[in-house]
């Protein structure tokens, strides 16, 4: 396997014209990876041009922050870099990335004509169960309906205000809201939240209450309110609260990020507009991102899909990146990813965000390992949760990391907490511990600097308050993860390698089933480790295929990729019944540690392994040749027969006719699109406009019920001259 070495995941990774290439015997290596390599390009050509446009992609990943610099005229990236994400003050990284791949590119930061950023962040917090907390208004709706469409699972116990008030599916009042019951609620619990998600019973047919509720809350608390009718114009109102929820949770989160971008960049000179890769590929302005983050959901995976269908030209794969917390994959069909029809999923919340059809698992490089006690011989899980890996933390603090190594080492018996480590995240304020109890505060306040996980706990009560405070973003826990693993093995040399070796010894020594450590040294049980990220890895892809394949009597993708018989062919087995399990199309493996890991796992799928160059900073290079794209959508009812009602957004409005309400509502959407799009950053804007007509056939003529008609406006992202 290729060696990720020092100078390959921190410094500038060099320029190139990247060209793709047929795969050949040529270049394909003896494992059966395929790679594409990129021609050489000289930086003296760069000389002296005033006509060229430079274009800065950026991704914020959970382990990584990459930057790459594209010249549009030559359609080649000429410079690119990689830094570590600083959780704590998020410009830190990001600065690091863009200076440093400014300088390998050879240009002035004053150059730059836009800028476009992408990450995982969003995703990697729904995954995880983090995010900060949140109130929700619930408008119109039962009690009951917080069990429907996971509602409950996603509040995980942050405050619900129940109010009377709604509309009918007809878009008239279906009962009067209680604005002085809200003002009360919101004055209670206006310290103790991040911000407000508000969702009336039928919202998206007149969202007058959702508009009122947001309009109070903003002028009592000035805190940020999510409408759910803002967000989708589906029918479904615990799904759409679900959707508000989550939007309303990560508002924080964006918001600092797209932050710290501006701060640096703006201290380096670069005055280009800066954009937000969605979850469907599309482009978004900073501004429009800061009130709608959850359109951020799978961003990076969409970067990264757009970044390796440029960077290889490939028409049918799939696409698996693999990063420090998840892998997402995706397929690629004619050059063009998947739409979810059903909106995005994503740590086990179906939304409804557009976003290209992705199945994100918690598995990645950083994933936490997790030893399984079951049976005589036990065995391994990672993920769904990231932790900071044990040799990453030795390297800023090393000396407590080893010295606390040591004497775990140094005793026969093993603790349930050995090898683990708490660290606190800076810069937090008082709304984002509010709402902790006096267990949670008190943990909370002895994490004031990373220390061992032991330290920080004065009883077994205080396991679930941390936890807590893990789930809440407050602190991070540090362990072993498959990245230790290959420092171990020499897969990896970024970090403290003797680190690694103390945490992954130390939990080799705990005891299975009949008694007996799960391995006797270190280097075997990170092999064990990389294996289960391998066999991990492989579930993830053949998932992936099934459900696209989508012909098997119904049986789940997760049944049929773990079944005997699949299992049995990967084995390629040979008896009276010879049985082989391949993938039908190749698989583009990206992400930073893609070329240590994903060799191993073409052998067991039969398939080509193409690894691109530049496949650890796709996702930067995806965030920058996507184009912008906004939608608008409005509904026509048939309340009753000669009667047509367009839902506009100033109101409802009557028509005599089905054409001329459907008219009305076609220049709302058009005008609304456009509208949209020019707010996202887009010029040149092109319009398709739609419409879905429901209704039954009736003597040959199709009787009219409702219409919803849709405006998509799209253009390229608006660049600094």
């Amino acid at each position: 396997m290729a060696k990720l070495t020092h100078r390959q995941r921190y410094l500038t990774l060099g320029c190139a014209d990247l060209l793709p290439l047929p795969c050949t015997d040529e270049n394909r290596s003896s494992e059966g990876v395929t790679f594409r390599p990129a021609r050489p390009m000289s930086l003296q050509k760069n000389k002296g041009r005033r006509d060229m446009a430079y274009f800065l992609g950026v991704d914020t990943g959970g382990t990584y922050t990459d930057a790459v610099i594209l010249d549009e005229a030559a359609d080649a990236v000429i410079g690119s870099a990689k830094s570590l994400t600083t959780r704590g003050d998020l410009a830190l990284g990001i600065g690091r990335a863009v200076d440093a791949a400014l300088a390998g590119a050879g240009i002035a930061a004053a150059q730059v004509a836009l800028v476009s950023l992408s990450t995982t962040l969003a995703t990697n917090a729904l995954v995880e169960g983090q995010g900060g907390r949140v109130a929700l208004v619930f408008i119109g709706f039962d009690p009951g309906d917080l069990e429907r469409g996971g509602l409950t699972e996603a509040l995980k116990g942050d405050p619900v205000i129940l109010l009377d008030g709604g509309h009918s599916h007809a878009g008239t009042e279906a009962g009067a809201l209680d604005l002085a019951a809200l003002e009360r609620a919101v004055a209670e619990l206006r310290d103790q939240v991040m911000g407000f998600a508000v969702a009336a019973r039928f919202a998206t047919r007149n969202p007058a209450h959702e508009v009122a509720a947001r309009d109070l809350i903003r002028r009592i608390t000035g805190r940020p309110v999510t409408c759910s009718h803002e967000l989708s114009a589906q029918l479904n109102g615990p799904k759409r609260a679900l959707t508000a929820v989550l939007n309303a949770r990560l508002i924080g989160m964006i918001d600092r990020l797209v932050a710290a971008c501006e701060r640096h960049l703006l201290a380096i000179g670069v005055s280009a507009p800066l954009m937000v890769v969605r979850g469907d590929g599309a482009l978004i302005s900073a501004a429009m991102v800061r009130e709608r983050p959850i359109e951020t959901i799978l961003s990076g995976p969409a970067a990264s899909i757009v970044g390796a269908r440029w960077l290889t030209g490939a028409s049918d794969a799939l696409v698996s990146d693999i990063g420090g917390t998840t892998t997402d994959v995706a397929l690629l069909r004619g050059g063009l990813p998947e739409i979810d029809p059903e909106g995005a999923r994503v740590g086990g919340f179906r939304t409804m965000v557009e976003a290209v059809a992705m199945r994100t698992t918690g598995l990645g490089g950083d994933s936490e390992v997790r030893l399984l006690a079951e049976g005589l011989t036990g065995g391994l899980r990672l993920g769904p949760r990231r932790l900071i890996p044990v040799a990453l933390l030795a390297v800023e603090h090393g000396e407590m990391v080893h010295a606390t190594l040591d004497r775990a080492l140094s005793n026969e018996a093993s603790g349930e907490f050995d090898g683990r480590f708490v660290v606190p995240m800076s810069g937090l304020v008082a709304a984002q511990t509010g709402g902790l109890s006096t267990r949670e505060a008190a943990v909370l306040a002895r994490v004031v600097r990373p220390m061992p996980l032991a330290a920080a706990l004065t009883s077994r009560l205080e396991v679930a308050a941390m936890e807590r405070l893990v789930a809440r973003g407050l602190v991070m826990v540090s362990g072993v993860t498959p990245s230790d693993a290959s420092h171990v093995l020499g897969r990896q040399d970024g970090w403290d390698a003797v680190a690694a070796e103390k945490a992954v010894r130390l939990l080799g020594r705990r005891r299975n089933g009949s008694g007996e450590r799960f391995a006797p040294d270190a280097a075997s049980l990170s092999q064990g480790i990389i294996d289960q990220l391998t066999a991990q890895t492989v579930d993830c892809l053949l998932e992936a295929a099934f459900d696209e394949d989508g012909n098997f009597d119904g049986a789940s993708a997760e049944v049929l990729a773990r079944h005997p018989l699949t299992q049995a062919g990967l084995r390629r087995h040979r008896g009276v019944v010879e049985l082989t399990t391949r993938l039908g199309v190749p698989v583009i493996g990206l992400g930073a540690s893609a070329a240590s890991y994903y060799g191993a796992v073409g052998d067991i799928l039969g398939c080509e392994m193409i690894l691109p160059d530049h496949a650890g900073v796709a996702n930067a290079i995806g965030a920058v040749v996507g184009q912008v794209s906004q939608r608008a959508q409005g509904l026509v009812s048939s309340p009753g027969e000669g009667r047509f009602t367009a839902h506009l957004p100033e109101g409802l409005q009557s028509f005599t006719s089905p054409e001329a309400a459907l008219d009305a509502m076609e220049a709302a959407v058009v005008a609304e699109a456009r509208a949209r799009a020019r707010a996202a950053g887009a010029e040149d804007l092109r319009v398709v406009v739609t419409r879905d007509i429901s209704g039954p056939m009736v003597e040959g003529r199709k009787m009219f019920i409702e219409a919803m008609v849709s405006a998509t406006a799209s253009g390229r992202p608006r660049v600094a001259h």
